[in-house]
């Protein structure tokens, strides 16, 4: 439980953080964000999630919290948390791009209010990335089977 506690305080602290520093930017927020920055920001987590969650050459980063497991389809790892105290909590998150997405989706929307031009550029490089990973594993399947005895 220690280590979930110190997790949701560092969250905490992150976001207030982010939070503080738009404050002080003086922008105005806008009333509600728009249709296609939520669209965008939900392909763009989505990807850096699993970017840095799954992808064998993001392990390195996760190295010191996990244990290597197995390969877990195209170019990811199936890896799991190190059971010692104080490197399982990291580890899970490292490895869940779901819980990553939480700390990701922060990052990119407080990005949005700070430097809206160079956050949009990177998550519709993101968002591009994510489509050519769907066009990948499309083109892969229907080679698949279309080929298959």
């Amino acid at each position: 439980m220690g280590g979930y506690l110190a997790a949701m305080a560092g969250f905490a602290a992150y976001t207030a953080a982010w939070t503080t520093a738009v404050r002080r930017n003086g922008r105005p927020l806008p009333e509600r964000p728009e249709p296609w920055d939520v669209v965008l920001t939900s392909v763009a987590t989505f990807r850096l999630s699993r970017l840095l969650s799954k992808a064998s050459v993001t392990s390195p980063l996760r190295a010191p919290f996990t244990r290597y497991v197995g390969p877990q389809g195209p170019a990811e790892l199936h890896e799991e948390a190190r059971p010692e105290h104080g490197k399982h909590t990291v580890g899970e998150l490292a490895t869940c791009p779901f819980c990553m997405s939480v700390w990701v989706a922060t990052t990119l929307t407080a990005g949005q209010s700070l430097w809206p031009r160079p956050t949009r550029i990177a998550m519709g490089t993101l968002t591009a990335l994510a489509g050519a990973d769907a066009l990948q594993l499309g083109y892969s399947a229907l080679v698949t089977r279309t080929t298959a005895d």
